[in-house]
């Protein structure tokens, strides 16, 4: 009878240690969300990359190079032939905390983020093709960065 008085003595001054514990803090949990600043600077990165594809593929894919992560510009790829007109759906626009580029074990700095895009190939102004899909852009200094879209091989 010891033996059980001493080990529910046990256990109650273990529950209590344990609840003594716990911590509560005031507030409401919420979602982390896309400030309008943050929404405007990843906005402006895909309307620059339109309208250097407006303007020629040359100058797309300069667009392309310039705003490539700093720390992802050795493994860049070669675009398919033509420009690339990007339409971002803005309402799904969400951070990506956890997102790593394809093949990489490293987070990219900065803040990134993922929207719902069209993706489209045009030559000679002509569609060619399109395709729907998570694209990532990545805030840095001030600044967006994306990842050089490759054709899928």
């Amino acid at each position: 009878m010891g033996d059980r008085l001493t080990l529910s003595g046990a256990l109650v001054a273990c529950a209590l240690a344990l609840t003594g514990c716990a911590s509560t803090i005031s507030g409401t949990p919420a979602p982390l969300r896309v400030t309008e600043v943050e929404r405007n600077q990843v906005s402006a990165y895909f309307a620059g990359l339109n309208d250097a594809g407006a303007t020629g593929a040359s100058a797309q894919r300069e667009r392309l190079l310039d705003t490539q992560h700093p720390d992802f510009r050795e493994g860049t790829c070669d675009l398919p032939q033509g420009t690339l007109r990007i339409e971002p759906a803005m309402s799904t626009l969400r951070p990506a905390p956890d997102w790593t580029p394809p093949g990489e074990r490293t987070h990219p700095r900065g803040v990134v983020y993922v929207v719902a895009a069209t993706v489209t190939l045009l030559q000679d102004g002509a569609e060619v093709g399109s395709q729907i899909g998570s694209v990532h852009v990545v805030l840095l200094d001030d600044k967006a960065y994306g990842f050089a879209p490759c054709a899928a091989g």
